[in-house]
């Protein structure tokens, strides 16, 4: 058995490599599926939001979510789809909460992929690789990892993340939720109307969205 010990080590050792670099290939992939136009719009008090969807469209959704809340994560891909299919408006606020060990960092990320136009793909991928991050024990080497995969400027990523501008964009959503009663994610506002728990799911929301579509429209 010993004698063949090496060549068992050494086929060990490719197949972690080859599942590896699978993985992050499959990561890298969906990091640039689908293209966004990362808009970042300026609002009269100063503060930078980040914004889908057209200015005139007929319903805004206005959602504080935390990157590290399983909730927020199933609901991503969802708002995305609703976002196409009605023309929303999308606004995401940043709302780490503190229970969350890597929520406030990813909130960083996020806002450090802002500085490079990149803010929706990062939103997209942390959400998209929340499990794996969020029970890593380096969850920052991740975030560079991810920031990477999305071609950004790896060394301005990493100072951008420590940055006080970044962390201050985090504290002026945070401020903002508390203000008009956020204490928990996902939050939605629908038109600055806020809607009930039991609305927030993949399974509601659509319907919700639509009867919202309906109430926008002028009538004939």
């Amino acid at each position: 058995m010993r004698r063949y010990l090496p060549f068992i080590i050494v086929i060990f050792v490719a197949l972690l490599a080859v599942g590896g670099g699978a993985y992050f290939y499959r990561i890298k992939r969906s990091a640039n599926a689908t293209p966004k136009i990362s808009k970042t719009e300026t609002e009269k008090s100063g503060e930078s939001v980040h914004v889908l969807g057209p200015a005139d469209a007929a319903v805004t959704l206005e959602e504080f979510g935390d990157f590290q809340c399983p909730p927020c994560g199933k609901l991503s891909e969802p708002i995305n789809q609703l976002q196409k299919q009605y023309n929303l408006r999308v606004i995401y606020r940043e709302f780490p909460l503190p229970n969350h060990a890597h929520a406030q960092e990813a909130a960083f990320a996020a806002e450090a992929a802002a500085q490079q136009g990149r803010f929706w793909q990062m939103h997209d991928l942390l959400y998209r690789e929340q499990a794996v991050w969020s029970n890593s024990t380096d969850a920052r080497a991740l975030f560079n990892a991810y920031a990477g995969m999305l071609q950004l400027d790896l060394d301005r990523f990493r100072k951008d993340m420590d940055s006080s501008e970044v962390q201050r964009q985090v504290d002026l959503d945070q401020h903002r939720g508390a203000a008009i009663g956020v204490k928990n994610t996902p939050t939605i506002f629908l038109n600055n109307e806020a809607l009930q728990p039991n609305q927030i799911n993949p399974t509601e929301l659509p319907g919700v969205i639509e009867a919202a579509m309906k109430k926008a429209k002028p009538s004939s």
